[in-house]
């Protein structure tokens, strides 16, 4: 008997539509492709489901208390930790998700349950990955346009962007939901069941394109930066460097998250597209296991590595200082 196995990839996006209810045919007198079942269970718990477990419960853990952090400290209500709090919630909705695949996999095996998980995987990581763009977008804006970041528009633009974000995710979530998917028809099932073959091609390409335009405002970022180097060189008497340095700062954070953003996604986002039901289920688990650690490193690049978030950890953990402490707001370069 076969199992099923949530997948997720995330781009609205080749990643997201991996994102779930796969079945894991490796076992012997199994083919691969990934089917439902309802029978009992006969066979003992995939390795590989365990280890999505895993991590969910990592990502879910990390982001929970990034979002506690955010959601209860009264100075982190600036744009840049708004859209940060998106990305964790997203992150912390998928890595729930990954934990109730699991249980829902080996304790209730349902068509209808299914369905829900693959859509509830889907719309978390294309959350989160729509969240990362918008994160890009305001760190470019808050270079492009430094000395008008701080206004009532800024937060405007950012309100949008998170309406945005969530509005095309869940849509992309219902997708499966509301009918397009492969239960009726098993041979339009793509790599991951029961999302079609041309569900998971939307949301690879979406990934595709997301991925080439964030590789597009770094591009104009580190341009951004060339540009203020030279300015200060030709006015070093009358700046200091301490906005160079911090602007640097920045772009090596982007630089690090679209390393570790490609690396994570980019191998689940090809076998989207590549990928055929019949070949065996252990290379879609391959796949899609590295790209649910992009979750798990988010918060460690955009939360953790925060000064200001850092003192709030120390406030509630450690008590080391006061919590009518003023913060100075910063700007998205500085982090």
């Amino acid at each position: 008997m076969n199992k099923t196995l949530v997948v997720n990839d995330s781009s609205a996006f080749a990643g997201a539509g991996a994102a779930f209810s796969l079945m894991e045919a490796d076992f012997p007198g199994r083919n691969g492709s990934l089917e439902l079942s309802t029978a009992p269970l006969d066979f003992p718990i995939n390795p590989w489901d365990i280890m999505l477990c895993i991590s969910g419960t990592v990502i879910a853990c990390e982001n929970a208390i990034v979002v506690a952090i955010i959601f209860y400290t009264p100075t982190l209500r600036t744009p840049m930790f708004v859209l940060i709090g998106s990305l964790a919630t997203a992150d912390l909705l998928a890595g729930m998700g990954l934990i109730l695949n699991f249980v829902f996999q080996y304790v209730i095996s349902s068509e209808t349950i299914s369905l829900i998980t693959v859509g509830f995987l889907v719309a978390s990581f294309t959350a989160s990955i729509s969240s990362l763009l918008a994160i890009t977008v305001d760190r470019y804006f808050s270079l492009y346009n430094a000395l008008t970041y701080f206004s009532e528009k800024t937060l405007q633009y950012v309100h949008l962007m998170l309406v945005g974000t969530w509005g095309v995710s869940l849509c992309l979530g219902l997708l499966p939901v509301l009918g397009w998917n492969c239960l009726d028809d098993p041979s339009s099932c793509s790599i991951v069941r029961p999302l079609t073959r041309s569900n998971v091609t939307l949301l690879a390409t979406s990934f595709f394109i997301i991925f080439v335009l964030m590789l597009a405002l770094y591009v104009q970022i580190c341009k951004i930066v060339c540009r203020h180097a030279h300015q200060i060189a030709l006015q070093q008497h009358f700046f200091t460097t301490s906005h160079y340095v911090a602007t640097k700062k920045g772009v090596s954070t982007l630089a690090i998250i679209l390393g570790t953003f490609g690396a994570s996604w980019l191998p689940f986002a090809i076998y989207c597209l590549v990928g055929e039901r019949e070949y065996p289920s252990v290379y879609t688990y391959a796949t899609l296991l590295p790209a649910t650690y992009n979750s798990m490193i988010n918060p460690i690049i955009y939360a953790y590595r925060n000064s200001e978030i850092q003192r709030s950890l120390y406030m509630v953990f450690c008590g080391c200082f006061h919590s009518n402490g003023a913060y100075r707001s910063r700007s998205p370069s500085e982090v």
